[in-house]
């Protein structure tokens, strides 16, 4: 239907493998820029994007032809090929296996947004783990789904 309107964000959140705290110093830029070029050049309207040295926060604006899925899987998988070939971190680097995410409504925009600018502020009081676990709760997810997203940062 090309006369569809469409306007979904997603809140993506995703961990290098074993939440190893890899990407540091000016790698997170480059990173971060990286990113963002590839997403604009394949349509994946990035609202907001923070790179941790272990972990991603994205809030992306879904098109109407993409699915939750396809968009981490597309960012995750070009970025790590990056990163590989352009040794842009020591040793081979990997995301985790699967990622979270949260659809967002509008009204709540602007506090995901400052969510993601201030990781920083959050993780000086609060590790990811804990912080991340707490999200999870918070969206309903039982004890069992918890740990298995936790768990997949091991894979």
């Amino acid at each position: 239907m090309a006369h569809s309107l469409v306007k979904v964000y997603v809140h993506y959140v995703w961990t290098t493998k074993h939440r190893e705290r890899t990407i540091l110093g000016e790698a997170r830029q480059f990173v971060k820029t990286h990113i963002e070029g590839y997403s604009a050049e394949n349509k994946i309207l990035i609202d907001t994007l923070h790179i941790q040295p272990e972990h991603v926060h994205a809030l992306i604006l879904l098109q109407r032809d993409q699915r939750v899925e396809d968009v981490p899987k597309l960012l995750k998988g070009e970025s790590s090929h990056w990163i590989n070939e352009e040794d842009i971190l020591p040793g081979k680097f990997s995301w985790q296996t699967g990622y979270a995410a949260f659809s967002v409504d509008f009204q709540g925009l602007d506090a995901v947004r400052y969510y993601i600018n201030n990781q920083e502020e959050r993780h000086r009081r609060k590790s990811f783990k804990e912080e991340f676990e707490s999200i999870l709760r918070e969206h309903g997810y039982s004890d069992e789904e918890i740990t298995t997203m936790l768990d997949a940062g091991n894979r």
